[in-house]
């Protein structure tokens, strides 16, 4: 599948995934770039129902968690080049801030040249942001240790649906050339107008009784309070783990 063709796919066929090609694939994907050649990253594989059964309710139990034959942690790791410096009588002074977004950033461009190969192969794939919103939770489920952190979870089998591909912003209202260019009130109207028409979305507005699009991810889907005490959770998580 072409990368411009692709969709996010929830539901998977029981056939099992072999592990050569997942672990051919992400062999692949680890020529990604990634910060001073380290490579901060581990990826924990999960086929067990009992695996997939510990993490659903961290990932408030979406079903492609149990019904994917797959369940991939991409995890930023600075522990494992951390413990090669101290057994080379070298300082390591990796348990800060800016050493996790390192290992984040290194994990993500992993994470998302896998998914990109995954799904050339025939594979579907769906992204869980949940990963960093109980992060906690997945380190113990886990058993990660200090200097590990989790930052996505992605769902892996053959596909078993094939949804709409959902929209995105018109290319042109991305990009900035030279500097940022803060776009005036009537271009931002313009910019959503086209995702606020979509029928899906306007029965979204509907059903959760609000007066527009805007409204539902502020007060229903991404609010405030559920931001800040995720947030929260999030800096006792990477002080937990070493990183502040």
């Amino acid at each position: 599948m072409k990368i411009s063709d692709r969709k996010t796919i929830r539901k998977y066929k029981a056939t099992d995934v072999d592990k050569t090609l997942i672990h051919g694939l992400l062999g692949t994907a680890s020529r990604a770039a990634t910060m001073g050649n380290m490579q901060l990253y581990s990826v924990i594989e999960t086929r067990s129902e009992e695996g997939k059964a510990a993490l659903a309710p961290l990932h408030f139990n979406q079903p492609m968690v149990t019904g994917a034959p797959v369940v991939l942690t991409f995890v930023a790791d600075f522990r494992r080049f951390t413990r090669w410096c101290d057994l080379s009588d070298a300082n390591a002074g990796y348990d800060n801030l800016l050493s996790f977004l390192n290992a984040a950033t290194d994990t993500l461009l992993f994470c998302q040249n896998f998914c990109t190969l995954a799904e050339e192969a025939g594979l579907g794939t769906c992204f869980l942001g949940t990963t960093v919103y109980n992060p906690k939770g997945v380190i113990s489920a886990l058993q990660l240790p200090m200097l590990t952190f989790p930052v996505a979870t992605i769902t892996v089998g053959w596909p078993n649906e094939d949804p709409m591909q959902p929209d995105r912003l018109d290319i042109e209202t991305l990009i900035h050339e030279e500097t940022y260019n803060d776009a005036d009130d009537d271009t931002i109207r313009q910019i959503y107008a086209y995702k606020e028409s979509l029928e899906e979305n306007r029965n979204f507005v509907e059903i959760n009784h609000k007066q527009n699009l805007a409204q539902v991810f502020t007060d229903c889907r991404y609010t405030r309070k559920d931001n800040e005490a995720m947030s929260k959770g999030l800096l006792e998580a990477l002080h937990l783990q070493g990183f502040m």
